[in-house]
């Protein structure tokens, strides 16, 4: 009995001391602040909480967001162009960075009420949003793209207009641009059907019940390498500006974040979170 109750000691210490290896590992996997971020003149501002930076997010947008599988990035939970870079925003002003995770429509109002200090989640410039959101320099590019079946007879975004049924996420730049009038553009609401993701919208277009995507270029290269059958269409449908978001009115943030993310795009560090996710042939 004496010698099984030393083996089960023996087996608990060598568990523990696995778990307290595995534990500093994964500690090791959170990135250095690089000196040029330390340091920098950021003036006075203020976070919704105390300690924080809370961001909103749609993390259903890979590669720009996504749910982890484990710990994440830097143990956030999640993983992403914009996961990282919100990090290392963080990190430089001081803060812990809360990601809350919800719709697109939901993450942009979240800023507007207050709810979160900033948005990130693939978001692109636009003059009405700016009129109720204030938006920081951009960071990267952001290329609208069509994904249709492989026998689709859809060659171009210019056969979106024969009758046929768009899927979209909801409150994205593609279903603003694809539901506008056909005299400025589009194809008009009763074309478009809105979803909560780009998930869903392409679980639809494998169902039959739409005829095409219209989404970013980095979702849509995940959702059609993850489901045979579907391809992108060579012509791009339209190309913007990715960039973060504040309330509107919010300077004194927004100069903080804007301070820390052009030192992150002239040290070439954005560039390198880029290049983790997306290859340069894919960005080009």
């Amino acid at each position: 009995m004496k010698k099984l109750i030393a083996m089960l000691l023996a087996l608990a210490m060598v568990l523990s001391m696995g778990a307290m290896a595995f534990a500093e590992e994964e500690a090791a996997e959170t990135p250095e602040v690089p000196e040029y971020l330390t340091g920098l003149e950021l003036g006075e501002f203020t976070t919704i909480e105390d300690g924080k930076l809370i961001m909103s997010t749609n993390a259903s947008f890979p590669p720009y967001e996504m749910v982890a599988d484990g710990e994440g990035f830097a143990g956030t939970g999640f993983e992403g162009i914009d996961v990282e870079i919100a990090w290392y925003l963080a990190q430089a002003v001081g803060l812990e960075l809360q990601i809350d995770d919800m719709d697109f429509d939901s993450s942009l109002m979240a800023v507007q009420e207050n709810k979160s200090d900033m948005m990130l989640a693939g978001l692109t410039y636009r003059e009405d949003r700016d009129e109720v959101m204030d938006f920081s320099t951009p960071y990267a590019k952001g290329v609208q793209v069509v994904i249709v079946p492989e026998d689709s007879d859809i060659a171009s975004p210019d056969d979106l207009a024969n009758d046929k049924m768009i899927g979209t996420q909801r409150g994205t730049t593609g279903y603003i641009y694809c539901s506008d009038t056909p005299e400025n553009g589009g194809y008009g609401e009763d074309h478009v059907q809105a979803y909560d993701n780009g998930a869903l919208a392409v679980q639809a277009l494998l169902n039959g019940q739409i005829d095409a995507v219209v989404i970013d270029n980095g979702p849509a290269e995940e959702y059609v390498a993850a489901n045979p059958g579907l391809k992108i269409l060579d012509t791009e449908y339209v190309t913007e500006d990715y960039c973060l978001a504040v309330d509107e009115g919010n300077a004194d943030l927004l100069n903080a974040l804007n301070t820390v993310l052009e030192t992150m795009i002239d040290e070439g560090l954005v560039d390198e979170i880029v290049s983790h996710y997306i290859s340069a042939e894919e960005a080009e």
